[in-house]
C-alpha cells in the first residue's frame, strides 16, 4: 500500500473502503475512501486520520515515507469517527504528536475518547509555520458538525509548493477508487457523487456553506483535497459553481414525482402528473419508492424546483416508505421548492393529508390542493388531473 504524491511534500496516506455500501442510512454504491494527508516540511503534519478498522492502511503508507513516531502534528477537521477513529492507535506509534483542533473539537475529542491528549486549539485565523509552509486553519461551524474546520496551505513563491485547500467533508464524494484525482476520474462521476454528497449530508447547512465559501473566496487554490473520494485539481471552478448553486437554494425548472403504490392505482396517478408537467413543459424524473432508495431520491431533487408525492392510504395513514422518505427529506430540509400531494384511497384517504402538511411545515409553496382518487381512477379523472397540472405551473411562475 503505496503513498501518493499530492504536490511537492504532500502525499496522500488514507484507505479505501471498497466494501461501505451504506453510510448511516445513505446508500453508497461505489463505496468511499478516508483521506489522510501527510506534509513533509521541518515539521511533519498529519491532515486526519481514518476509520479505525481500516488503521493498518493508514500505518502502512504513512511507514512507506517515514516513522509514524516522527510525526509532530496530528490535524483533527472534524472529530466525526470515520475522521478520528485510529487516532487512539496512531498516537501510542506518534506519542509525541500535538493534535490540532478547533475550540468545538476540543470538547468533541475529549467525549469521543476520554483521553487527556496534547491538544492545540485554534481559533478561525490561526496559523501554524512548519518550515517552507504556513497552515492557516479556518473554522466552517456546521459544514457539517459544531466543530468542523478547513485548513489551508499558501503556495510558496519560488518553490513548487501549490496551494491547498484541506477541505474536510466539503466537496467530498463516497468514491472507493484507486484513482485518487477528479480528472483520472471524469467529471460526471465525480460530480454526480458530489452531487449526492452534498444532498444527502450537507443540505440543510447551505447559509453555513455559503458564508465558508466567502471565507474562502479570497484564496488562491490549486488543489482541492477532501476527506473522501478524489482531490479536485481540473475542475475547482466547476465544483465552486456547483456548490454556489447548490447552497444558495438555486432551483432548476424541472419535477421529481415521488411515490409508491399498492395496487396501482397511484402510479396511474403519478404518470397522469407527469404528463401534465412535460405537457407544460417541464421536465419530470419519476421516483418510485419501491425500488428506489431514498439517498438517491435525494440526489435527483437536489435543484429540482417542483416535488410531487404520492402514496395510498394504508393503515390511515400513508406506505412506510413514503414515510420514512419524508422524514429523511424533512431532516435536509430542501427549500424554495413547489409541492403536491397526491394519492388513491379506498375509504379514509388520510395519507394526501398528512403528506401535505409535511410539504406545508418544510415552508414550501403549495399552489393545488392535494389530488385524491378513490379506488381505480378512470381515463377522464386522470384527464382532469392532467390538464389541472398546468394551474400549478401558472401559479408557481407568478409567485402565488
Amino acid at each position: 500500500m503505496q503513498a501518493i504524491k499530492v504536490g511537492q511534500g504532500v502525499h496522500w496516506v488514507g484507505a479505501i473502503d471498497w466494501d461501505l455500501k451504506n453510510f448511516h442510512g445513505y446508500q453508497t454504491q461505489r463505496g468511499t475512501s478516508y483521506n489522510s494527508y501527510l506534509i513533509q516540511d521541518e515539521k511533519t503534519v498529519l491532515i486526519d486520520a481514518v476509520k479505525e478498522p481500516l488503521f493498518d492502511q493508514l500505518l502502512q503508507r504513512i511507514s512507506t515515507l517515514i516513522d509514524p513516531s516522527k510525526i509532530d502534528y496530528i490535524v483533527s477537521n472534524h472529530v466525526e469517527m470515520d475522521h478520528t477513529g485510529s487516532l487512539p492507535k496512531l498516537l501510542k506509534l506518534a506519542p509525541n504528536a500535538k493534535i490540532i483542533t478547533s475550540t468545538k473539537g476540543e470538547k468533541g475529542l475529549a467525549q469521543h475518547f476520554k483521553h487527556d491528549w496534547n491538544l492545540m486549539v485554534v481559533k478561525s485565523g490561526d496559523t501554524l509555520n512548519i518550515g517552507k509552509r504556513t497552515l492557516t486553519f479556518v473554522h466552517t461551524p456546521m459544514v457539517h458538525w459544531p466543530d468542523n474546520m478547513v485548513t489551508y496551505m499558501a503556495e510558496n513563491s519560488g518553490t513548487d509548493i501549490a496551494s491547498i485547500l484541506f477541505s474536510n467533508d466539503a466537496f467530498g464524494q463516497h468514491i472507493a477508487s484507486t484513482q485518487r484525482f477528479d480528472d483520472e476520474l471524469g467529471w460526471d462521476v465525480v460530480k454526480e457523487e458530489a452531487g449526492k454528497y452534498y444532498a444527502n449530508i450537507v443540505f440543510p447547512f447551505g447559509g453555513q456553506v455559503t458564508r465558508a465559501l466567502e471565507a474562502l473566496k479570497p484564496l488562491k487554490i490549486d488543489l482541492i483535497c477532501p476527506s473522501h473520494g478524489l482531490i479536485w485539481r481540473s475542475h475547482i471552478d466547476s465544483i465552486l459553481k456547483e456548490y454556489i448553486k447548490w447552497s444558495s437554494g438555486q432551483v432548476e425548472e424541472r419535477a421529481v414525482i415521488v411515490y409508491d403504490s399498492m395496487w396501482g392505482s397511484t402510479t396511474k396517478m403519478a404518470k397522469a402528473l407527469g404528463k401534465g408537467l412535460e405537457n407544460n413543459g417541464v421536465p419530470v424524473i419519476f421516483a418510485n419508492l419501491g425500488t428506489t432508495h431514498i439517498s438517491d431520491v435525494m440526489s435527483l431533487l437536489l435543484t429540482a424546483k417542483y416535488i410531487l408525492v404520492g402514496s395510498p392510504t394504508l393503515n390511515n395513514g400513508m406506505l412506510p416508505t413514503v414515510a420514512g422518505f419524508l422524514t429523511y427529506m424533512k431532516g435536509l430540509k430542501p427549500k424554495n421548492r413547489v409541492g403536491l400531494a397526491f394519492g388513491s384511497y379506498g375509504w379514509g384517504g388520510q395519507s394526501i393529508g398528512e403528506i401535505e402538511n409535511i410539504l406545508k411545515d418544510m415552508g414550501w409553496n403549495m399552489p393545488l390542493p392535494g389530488m385524491k382518487m378513490n379506488y381505480i381512477p378512470d381515463h377522464e379523472e386522470l384527464e382532469n388531473m392532467t390538464d389541472k397540472v398546468k394551474e400549478l405551473v401558472n401559479a408557481s411562475a407568478k409567485g402565488e
